[in-house]
């Protein structure tokens, strides 16, 4: 089958690392299914699964992609949830969990096989492009927002970093969910989009806000992290999943967190049971994830590209 995937590692030059062919069939072990892809979009963990992150020699090749929307063996449209080993679903109950493609063949492909219990319906409401897209950048902002932030309608969020997929679903799903929504992007015109989508206001990077914030939703890291420390009321919450602009501030404002009481947290993707809430509330309020672009599978360099040069607002999705 067609699949794009890693056939080595290129920490410098990712793009270098990608192929383009032929794979084999899934492998299916006992209680796991096989999901026929019509869509899947691209996130930057498979860019750092071509530098080499999170993954070893040993498991290459590897196809790439954690999020897709399909059909599964009984002909039922379902979403894949991509943690696998959460549970021990499928897995064994000793198992460390993994994102696929850090273990498991990933659904850059025209098949994908997940343990059975990794897959919910897709609603109904949801095209199969807009259900790729939530698994993962979409579940992340979820969780950011609504588990780890504990924020409520009416509560102010900065989201930093507008245009990539985690802030681009913080922005909307926050707006949706009645909060006011400030954003922050180097490029104007991704400033602009961010107050198409709801946000209260767009600023440039370290730009005073109108007011100090309750939370902030963190992924760029180092560039913006001092700005994320001082946007913050007394005992506000800086929530990261992220850090695309390196891991190292230059100043850990440990003075700062420590004198107002603010709460550091760490987020990585989302349960199984918080992708069903997400799913479900798309369906319900109509609110539907930012796509960037379709493409088919064998454009997949081409949709890499712009996604390692940053030129990019929302998800970019690929059809197998």
């Amino acid at each position: 089958m067609f699949a794009a995937y890693a056939a080595r590692f290129d920490a410098d030059q990712p793009l270098n690392a990608l192929e383009l062919g032929e794979r084999p069939e899934p492998r299916v072990p006992p209680g796991w299914t096989v999901v026929d892809v019509r869509a899947a979009s691209l996130n930057h963990h498979d860019l750092w699964t071509l530098r080499g992150v999170g993954i070893g020699e040993e498991a290459l090749p590897m196809i790439l992609g954690c999020d897709a929307a399909g059909v599964d063996a009984e002909g039922n449209e379902v979403v894949v949830h991509s943690v696998i080993g959460a549970t021990g679903h499928g897995v064994g109950p000793a198992e460390r969990r993994s994102l696929l493609t850090e273990k498991y063949q990933g659904t850059l492909a025209r098949r994908v096989a997940v343990p059975a219990w990794n897959v919910l319906p897709k609603p109904a409401e949801l095209s199969f492009e807009e259900a790729a897209c939530l698994p993962t950048a979409w579940l992340t902002a979820y969780r950011m927002l609504f588990t780890n932030a504990g924020v409520r309608p009416g509560d102010s969020v900065l989201v930093q970093g507008a245009g990539g997929g985690v802030a681009t679903a913080a922005i909307v799903l926050g707006k949706a969910a009645g909060l006011r929504v400030f954003a922050t992007s180097r490029d104007e015109a991704k400033r602009e989009r961010a107050m198409e989508l709801g946000a209260s206001g767009a600023f440039a990077p370290g730009a005073r806000l109108p007011q100090r914030v309750d939370a902030v939703i963190e992924t760029v890291g180092a560039a913006t992290w001092s700005h994320s420390v001082k946007s913050l009321r007394p005992g506000g919450t800086l929530v990261i999943s992220g850090a695309t602009s390196g891991p190292s501030p230059a100043s850990a404002e440990l003075n700062r967190i420590f004198f107002l009481e603010l709460k550091v947290v760490g987020s990585t993707m989302g349960s199984k049971e918080e992708l069903a809430s997400l799913l479900a509330f798309c369906a319900a309020t109509g609110v539907r994830p930012v796509i960037d672009s379709v493409l088919p599978l064998d454009r997949a360099r081409e949709a890499f590209a712009r996604l390692a040069e940053g030129d990019v607002f929302g998800k970019i999705v690929l059809n197998p």
